[in-house]
């Protein structure tokens, strides 16, 4: 082999032990692992007979942590595990022997080796707990050890990524492997591909496959490097994994099948046995019970020869799945069981979770199938218990990852589970219940600012927890330098959401029992220590009120309560087909993000939101999908004895673009013409947006119309959305009627307009300054839903490229996102302020811009109206989705140029945020529009505008 003649040979202990030790390292980058043994059990037969001193038990004691390193990855346990103790006990011997500094520090590195290699040993045997006490003696070790190029500190890093991926603590994992990976030495070039290959299939676990893939493709490309060409057709067998977990199962079965034939060459039995329990996975999938069966014994058999007692375990669960699908109920318990077993002794609660979810739907099919009577009852009182703590503690291991994109994907995969909670709830037939699921649901996830990386020195702190921490129970790792840019950048950190207190008089919090179980059974945060009332009605207006709440389980759930003079609660299920079908055609009618024109000229050609005919159509098929009749009767009867209700709506992610106003809820009546309507944000906002009680009433009224792009033409896409300055008299007389309380102060109204100063740090200083009102009208570049980052949404300003915040330049100009509005400098200086600080919002605030309100359309909601709540709005008017200018208005549907929608709509939203009453006369508004819509039909009073408009409280 030409890597053996030619890598030169370290001179360290002589002839022939400084050749064998080059020798064997040769047979392990070409994946012949049984050559490597080969030549150290030969070196160490060589040794054996050299006259005993200290040096001579240090050679053999080298020379069988290497060997143990190379039966490992050969996963012999048994071996691996005999080569480990006797060179801990030839270490141990020699330790207080005299060695110079150099000899000391050999003596370090290769108890370092050992130690890794035996943590590594006992997280191959799910022995996690003493994997990391091992860990953790070596963290203890490090210090002392010169390690110039950073190798064993990576390693050990690397190891600890290994052991919270075996515990699935995969937010924690991918953030300790992005931060050691950030900060790594260039010359530790042979961990890199290694923390490569566990980011891809951390990516893969969470279901983000293009991540995966391209960590992969980087892991690859560095051991081609190295010359590592067995590790290179190991990352087969992973990219079949992620091949398999994004449903591609012949790319998947073609790709193990080729790991498969690689692993059993090279002796590779515990590989060989991963490679078998997944194809037969795949052989239960296509309708091959016999070969799933076979492959899976195989597995099991491998794996118990092994010691690998997590992955028998894990083997034994496939094999649950599998009886299963056959029918053969009693045979997925027995199976479900020994697996849980294992999983509850060896503290991998999440796996404990799916195995709880597995027995729940096994009760759920056997009431399915056949019922049980008067047993039925205490049979899904078993089953909920099961699901729903398991659902809980599934949903809530989103909190771990670093960034919303991670958690949204997470929040795909636990879905099911939360699914089969609602089903079972549903089937119990318990009012109570599903309207604390729906409560819980819908409390919302809380910012973590005091879990935000903050710029600090290189150096001021460990890329790995310290000896004897549990990562994995401790809570996130605090990163250095380059690591905290990166958390920085890629999004917020979350808590679980507040303990939603359903009544005061009882103090009774929503699902107490089921949270419990949840935190106690799978040791998980669930909800955090602070608590919110399931509704203040402490500020409702001298009116009925009706809240509703809507949450997503397959199915959509609804729930409602009266305040303010009336009483009565309910509950409404809509069928997830009817609802799709309804969204659907909602999605049709309106111009979609990043469609441009195109999208705006679709909309107004065929959009049901430009024809009265198909626009009435759309609102009985969203009033019959997503609106309870009885919940109508209701109002018409509250209406009657107490006046006009209010009504408080907070949407599923779902349905967050419905414009409820228009909903047909009866023949020929709209909801806006039985009630006023406003968008509710989540309860964990609620306690983040307090005023202090001795802020004095400020007068100042903060105009940002139609500011300048920096780098973009008026014509451009992030050009003028009103018009040139002075063109539009409306405008002009806006500006006038606050000329004396307006911020920026002009001579002239039409200076107010299209300005080149009005920046990030202008407008901090304005409203630092104390201001009553934000007027924000310009450009909104609202964030990707499949990206799952509402935080990305984003105002444009007129800040230049030069401009420090968190968003990306665009050309030459940096926006300001929602992200540098919640988190301010945290994460840019070490002495940073939170963005409340920075840009405190007013009273009340409006973002005319297109989808300005979006948040409600992500699980986690951090856009730009939730960010102005945060920072003690008290009311935000927002957009649910992209806005025609009047410019669209002219040139796609043919209005003169005297014709102005979008300056009418600004006009509106003025004056309603002037009022007393800033919802009921924005409904007023909103009503009058419909009414002449109904009328006459004529495109200037389309719902396309002004039913986009809607205003947020919490």
């Amino acid at each position: 082999m030409p890597d053996i003649e030619e890598r030169a040979v370290t001179p360290l202990y002589g002839e022939p032990f400084d050749s064998g030790f080059a020798r064997a390292e040769a047979h392990q980058r070409a994946a012949d692992l049984w050559a490597a043994c080969a030549v150290y059990e030969e070196l160490l037969v060589l040794a054996e007979p050299l006259e005993d001193s200290p040096d001579v038990r240090f050679l053999r004691a080298h020379l069988l942590s290497d060997l143990a390193s190379v039966r490992l990855a050969a996963t012999d346990v048994a071996a691996a595990e005999d080569a480990v103790e006797r060179s801990r006990a030839l270490l141990d011997d020699i330790a207080t022997a005299p060695m110079g500094p150099r000899g000391r520090q050999l003596w370090l590195e290769t108890l370092l080796k050992t130690l890794i290699a035996r943590a590594d040993l006992l997280r191959r045997a799910g022995r996690l707990d003493e994997a990391l006490a091992a860990l953790d003696e070596a963290a203890l070790t490090l210090p002392e050890f010169a390690d110039p190029e950073g190798l064993r500190t990576a390693e050990l890093g690397l190891n600890r990524v290994h052991l919270l991926m075996e515990r699935a603590e995969w937010g924690a994992a991918e953030e300790h492997a992005s931060a050691l990976l950030s900060t790594m030495p260039g010359a530790v070039v042979e961990a890199v591909p290694r923390l490569l290959t566990a980011l891809g299939l951390i990516c893969a676990s969470t279901g983000r496959f293009e991540p995966a893939e391209d960590f992969f493709a980087r892991a690859e490309d560095g051991l081609r490097a190295l010359g590592d060409t067995g590790e290179v057709r190991a990352l087969v067998a992973h990219r079949a994994y992620a091949a398999m977990r994004r449903g591609e199962l012949g790319l998947a079965e073609e790709l193990f099948a080729q790991a498969s034939v690689f692993f059993e060459r090279h002796h590779r039995f515990g590989d060989l046995a991963v490679c078998e329990q997944a194809r037969a996975f795949l052989a239960g999938r296509r309708g091959d019970p016999a070969r799933a069966g076979t492959l899976a014994d195989a597995s099991l058999a491998r794996f118990e020869r092994l010691g690998a007692a997590i992955a028998a375990a894990d083997t034994r669960l496939l094999g649950a799945q599998h009886a299963y699908d056959r029918g053969d109920l009693a045979e997925t318990r027995r199976l479900a069981e020994q697996a849980r077993a294992v999983y509850q002794e060896r503290e991998v609660y999440e796996r404990c979770a799916q195995v709880d979810l597995v027995l729940a739907r096994v009760l759920e099919d056997g009431l399915n199938r056949a019922g049980h009577g008067e047993h039925e009852r205490q049979l899904l009182d078993t089953a909920l218990a099961l699901a729903l703590p398991a659902a809980l503690a599934l949903e809530a291991a989103r909190y771990g990852f670093a960034t919303a994109h991670a958690r949204s994907q997470w929040l795909e995969l636990a879905d099911e589970a939360m699914r089969l909670a609602f089903r079972i709830a549903v089937r119990r037939g318990d009012q109570g219940l599903l309207f604390e699921l729906v409560e819980h649901r819908c409390a919302g996830a809380s910012l973590a600012l005091d879990r935000t990386a903050s710029v600090r020195a290189e150096g001021a702190s460990s890329v790995f927890p310290g000896a004897g921490a549990k990562a994995y129970g401790s809570g996130p790792v605090t990163l250095g330098g380059v690591a905290a840019g990166a958390a920085a950048s890629a999004g917020l950190r979350v808590a679980p959401p507040p303990r939603v207190r359903m009544a005061p008089e009882s103090g009774r919090v929503a699902l107490q029992e089921y949270i419990g179980a949840a935190e106690s059974r799978y040791r998980r945060r669930i909800v955090n220590e602070e608590e919110v009332p399931f509704w203040s009605t402490d500020d409702l207006p001298g009116r009925p009120v009706v809240q509703i709440r809507l949450a997503d389980a397959g199915d959509l759930f609804m729930t409602w309560t009266w305040a303010g003079g009336a009483r009565g609660f309910g509950t409404g299920q809509g069928p997830a087909a009817e609802v799709d079908r309804a969204v659907a055609a909602l999605a049709d009618a309106l111009p979609g993000p990043g469609e441009g024109e195109e999208g705006m000229r679709r909309a107004f050609e065929s959009g049901a939101f430009a024809d009265p005919r198909r626009e009435e159509r759309l609102a009985h098929l969203l009033a019959e999908a997503l609106w309870p009749p009885g919940l109508t009767d209701q109002i018409r009867q509250v209406s009657a004895r107490a006046g006009r209700p209010l009504v408080r709506i907070q949407p599923s992610p779902r349905v967050a673009q419905v414009p409820w106003e228009l909903l047909a809820v009866a023949e020929g009546v709209r909801l806006v013409d039985l009630a006023d309507v406003v968008t509710t944000a989540p309860a964990s906002l609620r306690r983040q947006a307090v005023r202090r009680a001795d802020e004095p009433d400020a007068e100042g009224v903060v105009l940002v119309l139609d500011p300048r792009v920096p780098g973009f033409r008026a014509d451009s896409p992030l050009g003028s959305v009103l018009g040139p300055p002075g063109s539009d008299p409306e405008l002009l007389e806006l500006v006038r009627r606050h000329a004396d309380t307006a911020v920026p102060s002009v001579a002239a109204p039409e200076q107010a307009l299209r300005r080149t100063d009005l920046d990030r740090e202008w407008l901090g200083e304005a409203l630092r300054g104390g201001a009553r009102r934000l007027l924000y009208v310009g450009h909104v570049s609202g964030a990707p839903v499949e990206g799952g980052q509402s935080e990305d949404g984003a105002l444009h300003l007129c800040c230049g490229a030069d401009t420090r915040g968190l968003a990306e330049p665009v050309r030459t100009h940096r926006p300001l996102s929602a992200r540098d509005l919640l988190l301010g400098t945290l994460p840019l200086r070490a002495d940073g302020e939170c963005g409340g600080r920075l840009w405190p919002a007013p009273r009340r605030v409006a973002l005319i811009g297109c989808e300005s309100g979006g948040d409600l359309r992500f699980a986690e909601s951090f856009g730009l109206a939730a960010a102005m709540l945060h920072n003690g709005a008290e009311l935000v008017t927002a957009t649910r989705w992209v806005l025609p200018t009047s410019f669209a208005f002219h040139r796609l549907a043919g209005l003169p140029p005297a014709v102005r929608p979008l300056t009418e709509a600004v006009l509106a939203v003025d004056a309603a945020h002037e009022d007393g009453d800033p919802v009921g006369c924005l409904n007023r508004w909103q009503r009058g529009q419909l009414d002449r819509w109904r009328a006459d039909g004529r495109i200037e009073h389309a719902p396309l505008l002004w039913a986009a408009l809607t205003s947020l409280v919490v």
